[in-house]
């Protein structure tokens, strides 16, 4: 006598997260880490998520950190804008 499994799909699924959106310290985190020759498994773990998370902050440049991001010298500030505006 053999016992049928049936698996519906809900139980077969994996059960999907909320998306993360990573802010700017967790994302230089990332980098340091990943600078360090940690595995995305492991930068991964840190955040309890699964690497695919990690994987297009890394790739998105092509494995290479970004600059950092600064607004030109001459270029108008904030007040300046609204004033203008």
């Amino acid at each position: 006598m053999s016992a049928k499994l049936s698996l519906s799909r809900e139980d077969s699924a994996m059960k999907q997260r909320k998306r993360i959106y990573y802010s700017p310290e967790q994302k230089a985190l990332i980098w340091d880490r990943y600078k360090q020759g940690d595995s995305l498994h492991d930068i991964a773990r840190m955040f309890d998520r699964g690497h695919s998370s990690i994987m297009p902050t890394i790739y998105q440049t092509g494995g290479y950190r970004p600059p950092e991001r600064k607004r030109h010298s001459q270029s108008l500030s904030l007040a300046e804008r609204e004033e203008i505006s």
